[in-house]
């Protein structure tokens, strides 16, 4: 009995301990009610400042949002474009490097990669998503899942890009947000979604300081948008996630994944199949990367058209009123240069360098002069100077990272040969082809326009100018050596140290030979001031100094001079002012700029033009550019002359025929370092790079056709030349010309 008792007592306590334990879970109905008034006026608090909050950011209250008028109006920066004759861009000028192009050229498939990997519901959204937004709070806010995305569309990242965003302290990310949905809601409603898609895909960055698609697909795959492959589209827009990371340059694996993942997206939204996406995942990156800022086979010329240009727009400017900005204008400066003839010498240059410093080292290393530099360097050297470290440098195996000094790098680039090639057409001025020095990022002055003693390829101008003072190519000149004691006892010698006192020489084979002591003769037999007059025709230099040495080109001229001079050769006594640029054009294409007419101005005549090309001529088949014909059997028809400073510190050849001049100078940056042996001179140094582009040029037939054209001289003008190359003097020679065959003299 008891024990039912204690049994009954027992289920009484459990039963009120439950009942007790229910009241503490769940509260009294009133309670219930209570904390249900309290969240009410808690979600109304919540939207009524939140509301508040909106219209504060919606009417300015945090700064103006732009109005649709503003946005209506959006236009990106745009780079001008530097575009080659033959439709190659060769440069860019910007603020921001971005090319804009048109729907037309966005491939489906990159639309759909974006789509499909930012914004999947941008089709059907008005700028801003909901369900995005119920993703992040719950995904990334709540249950803090890093892959939980983020809720801007594409429209709000566009806008994003377009007008950043402000620092308002603790409210920054909220308020930025609501502007950014403000502001994308209103782009919606002026914009299609396609125009909306183009302009994000010209506004984005895609690293390296490349904006906009355009720049982007040519940057890292060498073609335009509208060529892409899928895969390709894949790579830039997996880019936008984080520009360095997946940069597929500079991380190849990274981007390589990120390219995969893309394409499983665009397979999720049936823009790919499976087969397809699988297919496509088992590609490799397969790049194309140019960068024409850094590495630009035409940077020196491109580095003379923006000086132009800027010339031409301020021009533009005073006759219109009109200003164009060069960097943010989208410009397309189309110029004369032939990429293709570029590259041609570009290659030349490197090959014919890459031989020719080794050679020098050499030599410099045997008169022990790095030894001797070095040694006064160190004298003023610091502790500092002598500590070595990772220098990037520029050589002829391409650019590098060594470990050196101070020194160790100014020696680098102090024993450094450098060359320069420019070609023109003759004819009408423009220039085919400008390469200032080795490297143009590295070392920018242009050697084009640098001016250096021009040796013997200064020759052609002194005979010319006698040519004009009714001295004919068979005037016979000294050719013995003496003494000038009124020129500080100035003796000049004969290259090869000869000279002969019983014989006077032809001026043609004393021209086409290049024979020191008959131009000196020549130089005091026409006149100083007939000389000058000549030279100021051409646009050289004036030189005050009453110096016989001229003769033999003591004289500093430029390439960019001394072509330009020899155009007048080739163009029957006209010289024409090089051109670079043909035409200038806007964004929509209107032309702001077009070359009228050729600037030539008549500075020899017909006739003397053409007596020095049938002289030079001669130079050319059997005087000092032989090798032309023999070392690289160059058939076209040329003229041209070498020139070689004393102690061989400056190399100089020039070539050209009724359609072509070309002329390449070889040298080190200071006269100190030099060759002491004939590898050094104009036709061991600076022909062998002609003779190779020529060589190129043959082979083309298009450029063979256009530029390697014949001067079909008159016989008349070779009649001129028909006589001796020497004449015996005294009284062996006396009896010689009165009972011997007449020659014209």
């Amino acid at each position: 009995m008891l024990k039912i008792r204690y049994i009954a007592k027992l289920k009484n306590v459990i039963s009120i301990e439950k009942n007790e334990q229910f009241d503490m879970q769940f509260p009294s109905k009133s309670t219930l009610i209570k904390y249900l008034k309290y969240l009410f006026l808690f979600i109304i608090l919540f939207v009524l400042l939140g509301g508040l909050f909106f219209g504060s950011v919606y009417i300015g209250i945090f700064g103006p949002l732009p109005d649709k008028v503003e946005l209506a109006a959006i236009s990106n920066e745009e780079a001008s474009q530097v575009i080659s004759s033959d439709g190659v861009i060769i440069g860019k000028f910007f603020a921001e490097n971005r090319t804009n192009i048109t729907w037309d050229n966005v491939p489906e498939h990159l639309k759909n990669a974006l789509i499909a990997t930012e914004d999947k519901r941008f089709l059907t959204h008005n700028g801003y998503d909901l369900k995005s937004y119920v993703r992040v709070f719950f995904r990334s806010i709540l249950f803090r899942d890093s892959k939980g995305g983020g809720g801007s569309t594409l429209t709000q990242q566009l806008v994003k890009k377009l007008y950043g965003r402000n620092d308002y302290s603790l409210l920054s990310m909220p308020v930025n947000k609501v502007k950014e949905l403000i502001v994308a809601a209103r782009l919606e409603e002026i914009y299609t979604k396609e125009e909306l898609l183009l302009l994000y895909l010209n506004s984005v960055p895609f690293g390296e300081d490349v904006y906009g698609v355009e720049s982007a697909s040519q940057r890292y795959f060498k073609k335009p948008t509208v060529e892409l492959k899928v895969e390709e589209s894949a790579v830039l827009i997996g880019l936008l996630k984080a520009n360095t990371y997946f940069n597929p340059r500079l991380n190849p694996q990274h981007s390589l994944e990120r390219r995969n993942t893309v394409l499983t997206l665009m397979e999720k939204q049936q823009f790919l199949t499976v087969e397809d996406a699988d297919s496509l995942k088992k590609l490799p990156l397969n790049l194309n990367y140019e960068n024409i800022n850094i590495e630009n086979p035409a940077g020196y010329f491109v580095y003379q058209v923006k000086k132009k240009t800027l010339d031409i727009l301020e021009n533009i400017k005073i006759k219109t009123g009109k200003d164009y900005n060069i960097e943010q204008d989208g410009l397309k400066i189309h110029t004369t240069l032939n990429m293709q003839m570029q590259e041609m010498t570009t290659k030349s240059i490197r090959k014919q360098l890459a031989v020719m410093q080794k050679v020098l080292d050499k030599e410099l290393q045997n008169r022990n002069f790095k030894k001797k530099w070095f040694a006064k360097q160190k004298n003023g050297a610091t502790a500092s100077d002598l500590k070595s470290r990772e220098v990037e440098v520029f050589d002829w195996a391409g650019a590098q990272t060594q470990s050196m000094n101070k020194l160790d790098s100014l020696w680098h680039y102090y024993k450094m040969l450098h060359a320069a090639v420019l070609i023109t057409n003759p004819k009408n001025g423009a220039v085919l082809s400008w390469v200032g020095g080795n490297d143009f990022r590295k070392l920018p002055f242009d050697m084009v326009l640098s001016h250096r003693q021009i040796a013997s390829a200064f020759k052609p101008i002194l005979y010319a100018a006698a040519l004009e003072d009714n001295f004919d190519a068979c005037t016979y000149l000294k050719n013995e050596e003496k003494k000038y004691p009124e020129y500080d006892n100035w003796e000049p010698q004969n290259f090869d140290h000869k000279s002969t006192r019983d014989s006077t020489v032809a001026m043609w084979y004393a021209l086409a030979n290049s024979i020191n002591l008959p131009t000196v003769d020549l130089y005091f037999k026409l006149g100083r001031e007939k000389l000058i007059n000549t030279t100021n025709r051409l646009q050289f230099p004036h030189f005050s100094a009453d110096a016989p040495s001229i003769a033999l080109g003591t004289l500093d001229l430029s390439l960019f001079e001394i072509v330009r001079a020899y155009g007048s050769f080739a163009n029957h006594g006209q010289m024409t002012e090089p051109v670079l640029i043909d035409k200038i054009t806007d964004t929509q294409g209107k032309t702001l700029y077009q070359r009228k007419g050729i600037e030539s101005e008549q500075v020899f005549s017909t006739k003397t033009s053409d007596l020095i090309t049938a002289i030079l001529q001669r130079a050319i088949n059997q005087g000092t550019g032989t090798r032309i014909r023999n070392q690289y059997v160059i058939h076209a028809d040329l003229a041209g002359k070498t020139g070689t400073a004393q102690d061989y510190t400056n190399a100089w050849f020039v070539a050209y025929t009724p359609d072509l001049v070309i002329g390449t100078w070889v040298g080190a940056s200071t006269p100190d370092v030099h060759f002491y042996s004939s590898k050094g001179s104009g036709s061991s140094l600076a022909l062998p790079i002609v003779g190779r582009v020529l060589s190129g040029m043959e082979k083309d037939a298009a450029l063979r056709k256009k530029y390697l054209t014949d001067f079909n001289l008159p016989d008349t003008v070779y009649a001129e030349l028909d006589c001796q190359p020497y004449r015996e003097t005294g009284v062996k020679g006396f009896f010689k010309r009165l009972f011997g065959k007449k020659k014209k003299n």
